[in-house]
């Protein structure tokens, strides 16, 4: 019999699509916040902290994810608080200037989303965001962040499914411990 895995490796954030979005949320939050805030605003140091926050969080919880699943889900929490904090920044930011939030069910959410699922890589949005205003930038960054508020929730499913089929590390050592003394007798 072949002895499963002693402890799974985890942690390769860089593959997940949630990271990949939460790169994008930021890359856009700093472009954003720097373009269109008064320098001096403390809404600037706020906005790309959250973004920032957001995806550290998914890289701090994705390494601890081999030795804890509890710290895992935790920091993933936090990653979502702070992007759910982002949100309305940017909600803020529309309501306070008089621009506009767009329908789901408008064109340009339409277009924006369909252009946000497709695209999860910063260097797309480095481009795209010098050439719009900043009412499309923000509601592009509020599509990103419930994009990647989405797949964190996806995430955080598959992690309690796999503690629920898995167990935490202490079984996993328990599990690795007997197979062991079994192979070795």
């Amino acid at each position: 019999m072949q002895s499963r895995e002693f402890i799974r490796q985890k942690g390769n954030y860089e593959d997940l699509l949630c990271y990949k979005k939460s790169v994008c949320v930021y890359d856009v939050t700093y472009y954003f916040a720097h373009k269109y805030l008064c320098k001096g605003d403390r809404t600037i140091d706020q906005m790309v902290q959250a973004a920032r926050s957001g995806k550290q969080n998914i890289v701090e919880g994705c390494s601890a994810s081999t030795t804890s699943a509890e710290m895992e889900i935790k920091l993933l929490n936090v990653a979502k608080a702070s992007l759910q904090e982002l949100l309305e920044d940017y909600k803020d930011y529309l309501r306070v200037r008089e621009l506009q939030l767009w329908d789901e069910s408008s064109e340009k959410h339409k277009q924006a989303r369909r252009a946000c699922t497709m695209h999860n890589e910063p260097e797309y949005y480095h481009d795209a965001v010098k050439e719009r205003t900043d009412e499309t930038i923000a509601n592009i960054a509020i599509i990103l962040i419930r994009q990647t508020d989405y797949l964190l929730k996806r995430y955080f499913d598959r992690i309690k499914q796999d503690f629920l089929e898995n167990g935490g590390i202490k079984e996993e050592m328990t599990r690795g411990r007997l197979q062991w003394r079994k192979e070795h007798k």
